[in-house]
């Protein structure tokens, strides 16, 4: 056992839809050094129902959620910025200040990270194993751009692969129409905000197309199978975990 330790969350899109991307999660913070803790009562983050104005609703999953995971000497590892967001700066403003909710909540904001911003300066580069040309489009998500500000790591950690060449679309900071519960309320504006992001993000150069949210990569992926379109879609944390020899098939 490694002296360092940290939690993971699932995140809900990765438990229903892309369980091999938190699988590939759990390798890439071990690889960094430290043993993963996956305490199996976690659940949603409250991102929906606090969406909603549902604030007593969301206030219960957030206890719930902080009650998960106490050890304060542990990171919370995130692998989406949506998710990391909502506890990094949302907690706390569903609780009194000054109680004792709102303590707790501040705390496990303190040590909250998405997953690639907590990789990018841990990672063993040199233990890279794969170094064949790779041509990527990346989408860096509305959560990722403005709230965790975190983008710019995912940047510098694909440049800071071998053989991997990084595209970003035109007018790259548009959202992809997905915006949570946005996607359901309007979902007509929704595709068609969409279909223009696809358009962008669609390369003859690229062989794939990245992001670190799957709440954007499940309606990127969802308007290209539609649409017959071939690119195939994946998670970043897949993407990096594959090109250090990690197969979580």
């Amino acid at each position: 056992m490694s002296n360092k330790s940290a939690y993971l969350f699932g995140t809900c899109l990765i438990d229903s839809f892309y369980p091999e991307s938190g699988l590939d999660a759990i390798s890439l913070i071990e690889l960094c050094g430290y043993d993963v803790i996956f305490p199996q009562a976690q659940t949603c983050c409250g991102q929906p129902p606090y969406n909603s104005g549902q604030d007593l609703a969301a206030r219960q999953v957030v206890q719930h959620t902080i009650e998960t995971f106490p050890d304060t000497s542990r990171p919370l590892i995130v692998p989406s910025a949506s998710c990391a967001g909502m506890i990094k700066h949302h907690y706390p403003r569903l609780f009194k200040q000054g109680s004792e909710q709102y303590a707790q909540a501040v705390e496990l904001s303190k040590r909250t990270f998405e997953l690639i911003e907590f990789l990018e300066s841990r990672l063993p580069y040199e233990k890279q194993t794969d170094d064949s040309l790779a041509r990527v489009s990346l989408h860096r998500s509305c959560s990722a751009l403005r709230e965790m500000q975190v983008s710019e790591q995912w940047l510098s950690i694909l440049y800071r692969l071998k053989g991997v060449e990084v595209f970003l679309p035109e007018q790259e900071t548009e959202c992809c129409g997905f915006g949570g519960t946005f996607s359901i309320k309007s979902p007509n504006i929704s595709a068609a905000m969409t279909e223009d992001k696809c358009k962008h993000l669609l390369s003859d150069k690229s062989h794939i197309i990245l992001s670190g949210d799957c709440g954007c990569l499940l309606n990127i992926e969802g308007h290209l199978r539609k649409s017959h379109h071939p690119t195939p879609c994946m998670h970043v944390a897949r993407f990096i975990a594959q090109r250090f020899g990690i197969r979580n098939d």
